[in-house]
């Protein structure tokens, strides 16, 4: 195997900020209908609860996904209520109620961290539904189902050379096009990538770079483990190449996903923007639900 730079730790860095998080499902203290944030108005139903909010005087901020990294849908502020539906895990937070790592699902989809709510019990969300791939014509195929909550390189993180899709832990990743393994790494500040990483940790943990063809190179990070797949090895368009995580520099189980061009190795200067090159190649990762800031 020919030696090759391997990525610079902390070279992919997510969005820092850790905001307190709340759903876009909301019912105004003493409302006697129920509203949802950007949507029309229904009335929940029979398996849903009704949280409340306790922030302080500090506004809450809807997120789209249960990570402390996806965007922001609107702000709410004690005393509103919530619709809520089920229960997930994603980064632990200090909050006013409770310190937690447990995220509520809102009745139109969203997240909020268990720390601001009080709320009677909740199920489990059912685990997430994985598509097969659907090749397109050009022999590119998705790598996760889901849509980028963080961009490549938006004004707020212009390190950031890929984007991140939000996937529970253990959602299988395929290779997005057939080519070969040419990097399989454990990238960490830390002592190990066999454990949750965090903000404060550097690195996209158990990484992996398949090299395809026309000098296209796709790199996967915070795989939950070692990758599937070997340095060397030949790989096909849709198949298991690992698992989603939350290893190295992350706050919640996804996957960061970039798309290099050019001859050489992956680096800064030949990074693309995957949503672009993605859906040029008749594969596009779905709807924004973020845009560039």
């Amino acid at each position: 195997m020919v030696n090759r730079p391997r990525a610079v730790l902390g070279e992919e860095v997510m969005a820092r900020p850790l905001t307190r998080v709340l759903c876009a499902v909301v019912i105004a203290a003493g409302a006697a209908a129920a509203a949802a944030v950007g949507g029309n108005a229904t009335a929940a139903a029979a398996t849903t609860t009704i949280g409340t909010v306790f922030s302080g005087g500090v506004p809450l901020n809807v997120r789209v996904a249960p990570s402390t990294s996806a965007r922001v849908a609107t702000q709410l502020r004690t005393g509103n209520r919530v619709i809520l539906t089920c229960q997930t895990t994603g980064p632990w937070i200090n909050g006013d109620v409770r310190s937690t790592n447990v995220w509520d699902r809102t009745g139109n989809g969203n997240y909020v961290s268990n720390a601001y709510i009080r709320r009677p019990w909740l199920p489990s969300c059912p685990a997430a539904t994985v598509p097969q791939p659907n090749p397109s014509n050009s022999g590119w195929v998705i790598p996760v189902p889901g849509s980028p909550v963080q961009l490549f390189r938006p004004v707020s993180n212009p390190t950031h050379d890929g984007v991140d899709i939000m996937q529970p832990r253990n959602t299988p990743i395929v290779a997005a096009s057939a080519g070969r393994v040419v990097t399989v790494e454990c990238n960490t500040s830390g002592s190990t990538c066999d454990v949750d990483g965090s903000p404060s940790v550097r690195g996209c943990g158990w990484y992996m770079e398949i090299q395809h063809a026309n000098q296209v190179i796709t790199r996967y990070c915070h795989l939950v483990r070692k990758p599937l797949v070997s340095e060397g090895q030949q790989v096909a368009m849709g198949q298991t190449i690992g698992y989603v995580g939350t290893s190295g520099n992350s706050s919640g189980p996804h996957l960061h996903f970039e798309v290099h061009v050019g001859p050489g190795y992956a680096t800064r200067a030949n990074a693309v923007d995957p949503v672009g090159f993605m859906q040029k190649a008749g594969a596009p990762l779905g709807v924004l639900a973020a845009t560039r800031r």
